[in-house]
């Protein structure tokens, strides 16, 4: 067994152990409750885009609740950060990250506290829930869905009505429009390499669309392989390379932000989480989002939107009581709608509608349940896909980039 799993593993049981029955808590948290002092419970979130919105929300619930106080904290890195912290033993009492492997592996280990058949699922869109049980591989939610996000083609309405462009339904139409804007001496796509994950986005949207159904399932069971299945996804992702600017390692997603908002490319390969940046470089942008077409086949083309964030709490928390209360009080209905209005999300609370003119043409899309999930989520972190993907990027190798798709994925599931 790998020595770092098996510390892991053991710091999980540890402090399973000491929470007796999971969230059990201990007498003296709830002595000191009891007591009327203050209590103090540690929020970890993973989205720095999302800070100063949750750090509104909790000024809210603090000003109701002035016994709990709520520490904020969002690390850069928070997804290794949340790994170390939970291997030695520390793990914040409410945790808001990705549905993502994270999420799978720390919910199987035992961390999560278990809300199968709790009240705080009954108001969850169904959908969302079995996302982040299909991707931990259990029948059971060792969380609750709090928003999904949407991951396509951001574009810039103003440029797409200079150059008389429409919006593409399949990838001879999106390549197509990619020369015309080349050809009118435009940037089609601004690439920002310089931070690895977002090599991500536009792969993701890409292998949603066309890869074979259940293909995780079948690689885990050792029936197809990535070199299969993956071929025409690595092949349509280095030609989009491209049609983006000529140093593709030399910016980050910050100066993407700005350069898309600053109408420096037509379109911009990213969520849209990246819509309220964008918006703060220029409040004055017309844009809107697409699903990326992958396929000559409009009836195959997905949109990736999955658990952009869920929120749970520590199995072992001394303050069980008030973490759910932060909980309950973040899946509200109005401070989801506060959520998803300064993130430009999709609540998972039901009832609670995304309204923007941004992401309005995305609408149509999800109530056809033309979705698909990340397929990242299903990639084990160790393999470290964004840092393959900058590599095949880098040597234009699709072949390559597979067959260490491979190998990576075999040393995983041996892990």
């Amino acid at each position: 067994m790998n020595k770092k799993w098996t510390t892991f593993s053991v710091c999980v049981l540890t402090a399973a152990s000491v929470a007796g029955c999971g969230a059990g808590g201990t007498g003296g948290a709830k002595d000191e409750s009891a007591a009327g002092k203050q209590v103090e419970i540690q929020f970890f979130q993973y989205k720095p885009e999302a800070r100063g919105t949750f750090d509104e929300l909790i000024k809210q619930f603090e000003a109701q609740n002035p016994n709990i106080k709520v520490v904020h904290n969002n690390p850069p890195d928070a997804s290794t950060v949340l790994k170390t912290n939970v291997a030695r033993g520390d793990v914040p009492d409410v945790i808001a990250i990705g549905g993502d492997n994270v999420y799978a592996s720390l919910a199987q280990s035992g961390v999560f506290a278990d809300f199968t058949g709790a009240p705080e699922l009954a108001n969850i869109q169904e959908a969302y829930v079995q996302m982040i049980k299909d991707v931990a591989g259990t029948d059971n939610a060792y969380a609750i869905p709090y928003a999904a996000n949407a991951n396509g083609v951001i574009y810039n309405k103003t440029i797409f009505k200079e150059l008389n462009l429409s919006v593409p339904k399949t990838w001879d139409e999106f390549i197509a429009i990619c020369q015309k804007i080349q050809a009118a001496g435009k940037l089609p796509f601004y690439f920002t390499f310089k931070d690895s994950w977002t090599t991500l986005p536009s792969f993701n949207a890409i292998a949603a669309s066309l890869q074979e159904d259940r293909f995780f399932e079948k690689r885990k069971a050792g029936q197809t392989t990535f070199a299969a299945g993956y071929k025409e996804i690595a092949e349509k992702y280095l030609q989009l390379m491209q049609y983006g600017q000529k140093d593709l390692f030399g910016k980050g997603y910050n100066d993407g932000n700005v350069a898309f908002a600053n109408g420096e490319s037509a379109m911009y390969l990213q969520g849209v989480w990246a819509i309220p940046e964008i918006k703060k470089a220029n409040p004055n942008i017309e844009l809107g989002v697409f699903p990326l077409p992958a396929s000559n086949d409009p009836d195959q083309n997905l949109l990736v939107s999955g658990v952009d964030l869920l929120v749970t709490m520590s199995a072992s928390t001394k303050h069980p009581e008030e973490a759910k209360k932060f909980i309950n009080f973040l899946i509200r209905a109005e401070t989801s709608k506060t959520y998803i209005d300064q993130q430009k999300s999709f609540s998972a609370v039901k009832g609670v509608v995304q309204e923007d003119a941004s992401v309005s043409d995305l609408k149509p899309v999800i109530e056809k349940g033309a979705v698909a999930d990340f397929p990242d989520h299903y990639i084990p972190s160790s393999m470290k896909l964004d840092q393959l993907l900058q590599e095949a990027i880098l040597k234009k190798d699709a072949d390559g980039f597979l067959k260490k798709m491979d190998a990576e994925w075999d040393k995983a599931q041996k892990r």
